[in-house]
This record gives C-alpha cells, sequence and structure tokens, in this order.
C-alpha cells in the first residue's frame, strides 16, 4: 500500500473561502489549497507552499484543524503506475493570507483559484476535503 502525506490551508476572509480549481487526469472540482509533502519538510511549511504555488497568496498558519484520513483503492486511483492501494493522510490547517496576488498554478494539477462565498460552497463541483475542512472550523 502506498501512503502520502498532504497539507492543506482552510483560509476564510469575510465570508469567502479561497479554494483552487483542481483538474487532472480528467477529473476536476474545488479543493482547499495545498498538497503533497516533499521528503523532510515540515507539514505547515508544507501547506504554505502549496497555497503560494496555487494560489499566488503567501501564508501563516494559525494552527492545525484536525487530520483525515483514508484509503483509495487500487481500482479506483487516478495514477496509471499504481499497483495497489493508497493510504491518504491529509493535514489540514487554518492559515490567513499576509500579502502576494491572486495568481494561478502553472503546469501543476490545478488551474484556477478563487474566493468562492461560503454560502455558494455547497453548490460547487467540489472535492470532498472541502467539506471536511470547513467540518473542522
Amino acid at each position: 500500500m502506498d501512503i502520502r502525506v498532504a497539507a492543506y490551508g482552510v483560509i476564510i476572509e469575510g465570508a469567502q473561502i479561497l479554494l483552487a480549481h483542481w483538474n487532472e487526469h480528467g477529473r476536476s472540482g474545488w479543493t482547499l489549497p495545498g498538497g503533497g509533502i516533499d521528503p523532510g519538510e515540515d507539514p505547515a511549511a508544507a501547506a504554505v507552499r502549496e497555497i503560494r504555488e496555487e494560489t499566488g497568496f503567501d501564508a501563516e498558519i494559525d494552527g492545525i484543524l484536525g487530520v483525515d484520513s483514508f484509503v483509495i483503492p487500487a481500482d479506483r486511483r487516478l495514477s496509471d503506475d499504481a499497483s495497489g492501494p493508497l493510504h491518504a493522510i491529509r493535514i489540514v490547517y487554518r492559515a490567513h493570507v499576509t500579502g502576494g496576488t491572486l495568481t494561478y498554478e502553472q503546469n501543476g494539477s490545478t488551474d484556477y483559484a478563487d474566493w468562492i462565498a461560503l454560502e455558494q460552497v455547497p453548490s460547487l463541483d467540489r472535492v470532498s476535503l472541502v467539506d471536511v475542512g470547513l467540518a473542522y472550523l
């Protein structure tokens, strides 16, 4: 079984949440900005790095909200070279923007980022991580 550990940020300003649009392997949906932790990288630093890469914003971590864990069966994995199930561990932080300008990731797994009204989230095409992150608040 493969294991992937990733870190994400829930960033809310007023009545809006900062989301990234995931678009990979023919599938897409809105997600929390974040992603995989590099070997030896601190999880909070990974969340800050990924937020910057996916949204253009500099962020500061306010604290950990929770850890989500689930297993993706081998036949549901998106990677063509996957040979077994994937244990996904997602560390979710509360964060806030400290600077930067909204920009979109180039050549990554997300293609767009935006501030979305919290009242619109239930009607979005989104990945389950958005609901997980909001449930931690």
